[in-house]
């Protein structure tokens, strides 16, 4: 956006933003907060449930589209109609609309298609006028043919977008007849097409639009043509099925395949926490969580179950914090499914989040008997990799209660067991973040503590190198937040403020409320005088807000 502006002036057109996924929303609260200095026109639609923060702005303006007037809605009639029209009938549609453009236009095509709008003496007609916008939808894919109407369920079912390879391919008729289908729909205007088949993209005027013609469909044919298209996407498109997930996991469950879709629910939420998406990923595991509560009880099902609470509850803390309620239920969850199926491993990741989640407002003994579990667990399964995590509570747990020598010893043990390749993993099971970043960080404050300020800094900047080369956002937080502790010991206000700032940055970027309210608590440490200490305090309010509420303020 800035290239090009920089070039010429810069349109931007969002529609329908009531529909916005998160990571688009963060894209677009980006471009706008930039846009003050730039040669760009951002222009938005959405409707009134639709609340932006930035419409305050001054940068910001905004203006409310109300209905059409009697003499607008009229006018509009006689264009699409493309014919001289007596006023009367004119009026009579326009008012029947109330004004809405969309009904104008479709209530006028409906009846031009019918030719209801003259008798055979080219007469104004006695006109029968569907009462809405749903009905006057309905009347004219009728018309179109059984050919166009199917056409359009099977776009429909696909998404307000779909490729004519993939609607050919759910098809239960000839491509032949497809084709025709969608033609007829392109000449009604239902729907624009972009490219030549087979590469062709179809899109429909309008979600109203798509609605209605899915809104035709029996339950039993419904299901039918999701189950098509979702074998059409694991056989003849692998690459969307791989890249999307969450497409072929909706499909499934519309087809009734709750199980098969809970499966491609998981993998989507683990795409998504990959990427740092994390609001996306709760989304994705909570829908398979949901899927299987229609399914049987079985050991499958209870197997998916556990892997959807396991992989949920890392992106819960990290973006509601590690003494979140919902993340503390996810590990409750995991623990109690654990336990049926008798998986060693699954348990002792359930015992490791139980640690985190409730072991800062637990007292030491709980936390200790919970670690003594977790080394128990991972000694007789002889896994390197639980021990790793093991030492990981253990140092976690030392530091917070003082017994600095036996934690700096955790983090020695810990840090020889762990491969950045192997391991690389762990961020998405182990508390949302990196166990060696994690190990750098609070192994740099206890070196500190023990009297090795020198080598604390050289480990606290280990851990940023580490956290930066795996690129996963909440282990670079992570990183920062332990390394602006040791800066701030010793003094280095102006490191300690440069790491203040990104905290907050990226927190705010990825929606980790977590690290936002961290980043605001550092840049108090580093406030000097009263007038910073304001100023630190209304960096952190916010962030305290969305994270602890008022009692934490």
């Amino acid at each position: 956006m800035e290239a090009l502006s920089a070039e010429r002036p810069l349109l931007i057109l969002w529609e329908n933003a009531h529909w916005i996924d998160p990571t688009s929303r963060e894209l677009l609260d980006l471009m706008v907060a930039r846009l003050r200095n730039l040669r760009v026109l951002l222009v938005i639609t959405f409707r009134p449930d639709f609340e932006p923060p930035w419409s305050g702005e001054a940068s910001v303006g905004s203006l409310t589209l109300s209905r059409l007037d009697a003499q607008a809605g009229t006018t509009l009639v006689e264009r699409v109609a493309g014919t001289r029209l007596s006023p009367a009938i004119a009026e009579r549609i326009a008012a029947r609309a109330d004004g809405i453009p969309l009904f104008v236009e479709e209530l006028t095509r409906a009846l031009v298609e019918a030719g209801s709008l003259h008798d055979e003496g080219g007469r104004p007609a006695l006109l029968s006028i569907p009462p809405s916008l749903h009905a006057s939808l309905l009347a004219r894919l009728d018309r179109l043919g059984p050919a166009a109407k199917e056409a359009a369920q099977i776009g429909a079912a696909i998404g307000r977008e779909f490729p004519y390879e993939l609607a050919i391919a759910a098809a239960p008729g000839s491509e032949a007849v497809m084709r025709d289908g969608l033609d007829r729909l392109i000449r009604a205007g239902l729907v624009f097409r972009r490219g030549v088949p087979p590469a062709a993209e179809y899109q429909f005027k309008h979600a109203l639009v798509q609605d209605s013609a899915y809104g035709t469909l029996l339950r039993g044919p419904r299901r039918r043509l999701h189950d098509r298209i979702a074998k059409a996407l694991r056989d003849q498109f692998p690459e969307t099925a791989e890249r999307a997930p969450e497409v072929l996991a909706y499909h499934l469950a519309e087809a009734g395949q709750s199980e098969n879709a809970a499966g491609y629910w998981l993998e989507a939420g683990r795409r998504a926490a990959q990427r740092s998406a994390n609001v996306e990923a709760i989304a994705h595991l909570t829908r398979g969580i949901e899927a299987l509560r229609s399914v049987a009880d079985s050991a499958e099902r209870n197997r998916q179950e556990l892997a959807l609470q396991l992989a949920l509850g890392p992106a819960l803390m990290t973006t509601r914090g590690h003494d979140a309620p919902v993340a503390e239920a996810a590990y409750q969850s995991a623990r109690r499914l654990s336990e049926q199926l008798g998986d060693d491993r699954a348990r002792f990741a359930s015992v490791w989040g139980l640690w985190l989640a409730r072991g800062s407002r637990s007292k030491r003994v709980f936390r200790q008997e919970l670690i003594d579990e977790l080394f128990t667990a991972a000694e007789r399964l002889g896994d390197g990799e639980l021990l790793l995590e093991a030492h990981h509570a253990g140092w976690a747990t030392d530091i917070s209660a003082g017994s600095y020598i036996s934690g700096a010893e955790h983090v020695r043990k810990g840090l020889a067991l762990y491969d950045p390749v192997r391991h690389r993993s762990h961020a998405l099971i182990y508390g949302g973040h990196d166990p060696a970043v994690c190990g750098k960080g609070q192994g740099a404050m206890m070196l500190w503590l023990l009297g090795y300020p020198d080598q604390a800094v050289r480990e606290a900047r280990g851990g940023v190198v580490i956290a930066e080369t795996l690129s996963h956002v909440p282990s670079v937080c992570h990183a920062w937040w332990w390394a602006a502790i040791v800066y701030q010991i010793r003094r280095d206000l102006s490191a300690v403020l440069d790491l203040a700032g990104r905290l907050l940055a990226i927190g705010a970027e990825h929606g980790l409320s977590q690290y936002q309210h961290i980043g605001g608590i550092v840049h108090g440490w580093a406030c000097a005088d009263l007038a910073d200490i304001e100023e630190g305090l209304s960096e952190l309010r916010p962030a305290v807000m969305s994270y602890g509420g008022t009692q934490r303020s």
